[in-house]
Formats: structure tokens, sequence, C-alpha cells
């Protein structure tokens, strides 16, 4: 219960230094997340990529998903979160990276991920940085594989379904705010 209210200093904290980078005053809550990820087959992922790990919300859930010897590659901008991410989840699956999610692939090289989960603000992002980011989604996808996102509004519908051939959306009232949630393929 003590993380749970420290994490939620330390994002608002995030925040308050960056309100565009960050998106929200509080991370995601754990049903949102378990809602996001029942639309992708973490457990069946070699490799899973997370965008904007904040403190870890997405991080705990999609590791009790992840099976032993599969990857999990989890981007943070923010400095002192992925410090944080970095010491809280020792384990083997796990590579914290510190750095914009446009520069996906580089981190990439030759792989490619059967998940990549996105908790990205997409909509307060500068939009060239935002074009940026999604532009390299489909590519860092694996034949088959889905990108989920979590929203707090469906404004980004019309950039998905221009970059995916399939986009799903619902939305979980298990949030606040209430969010949308899309899951996108490439065929």
């Amino acid at each position: 219960m003590i993380e749970q209210f420290t994490d939620r200093l330390r994002f608002l904290g995030a925040f308050l230094a960056n309100p565009r980078q960050v998106g929200a005053v509080l991370p995601t809550s754990r049903a949102a997340v378990r809602d996001m990820l029942d639309m992708a087959d973490v457990p069946g992922a070699e490799l899973v990529v997370e965008l904007g790990a904040g403190t870890g919300a997405q991080t705990q859930e999609i590791l009790a998903r992840l099976r032993p010897g599969a990857r999990l590659i989890t981007f943070e901008i923010d400095a002192r979160l992925a410090k944080l991410l970095d010491e809280r989840f020792d384990d083997p699956r796990v590579q914290v990276v510190c750095d914009s999610a446009e520069n996906l692939g580089a981190h990439l090289g030759d792989a490619r991920a059967d998940v990549v989960v996105s908790a990205l603000p997409y909509t307060s992002l500068e939009p060239g940085l935002r074009r940026r980011i999604l532009d390299v989604l489909p590519g860092a996808l694996a034949a088959g594989g889905s990108t989920v996102v979590i929203q707090y509004s469906p404004l980004l519908l019309p950039e998905l379904r221009s970059r995916f051939s399939s986009v799903r959306w619902r939305l979980t009232p298990w949030n606040v705010p209430p969010a949308f949630l899309f899951a996108c393929r490439q065929d």
C-alpha cells in the first residue's frame, strides 16, 4: 500500500515536471492494464516491448503473464522512472531502456516484437514526435503481432487506422479517467 502511494507521488512529480511527456496525473489502474493486455497474446510472446513504462503498472502485469525465457524491453524516457524500473524489476527477462520510443528500431535491431504495449500520451505529444513514434510501430511487429494502446480519448483512432490494417477498440470504465483501449494488427 505504501509503495502504491509512493508510486502515485513519483508519477505526479514526473507529470508536473513534464506534463506533455507523461500525460496523466496517476498511473494506469490495474484493471485497465489487465483489460488492455487481454487484447494481446502476451503469454504466447517471445518478445514484448513496452512504451511508457512509468512506475511499472503495466510492467508488473506483463511479467506476470510472460513465460520463462521470453523477453520484455521496456522504454521509459524519464531517467528517474527508468532507474526505479531497473531497481524494482530484478528479472532476467527485463531490459529497461531510457530513451524515446521513436528510437525503438535502433534498440530492436533485427528482432521484432510479438506484442507492443503502449501507454504513451500520444494526444499530448508534439505532432511530429507522435507521427514518428506511430510510424515505427508497424515495422517493429513480428508477423501476426499486435500493438495494444491505452488512451484517454478516441482521438488517436484515425492515426492508428492509417497505419494498421485492423484496429479494434473498447472502453474500460475501471480507470480514472475511463480509458480507450486499442488493439492493432498489420496483416
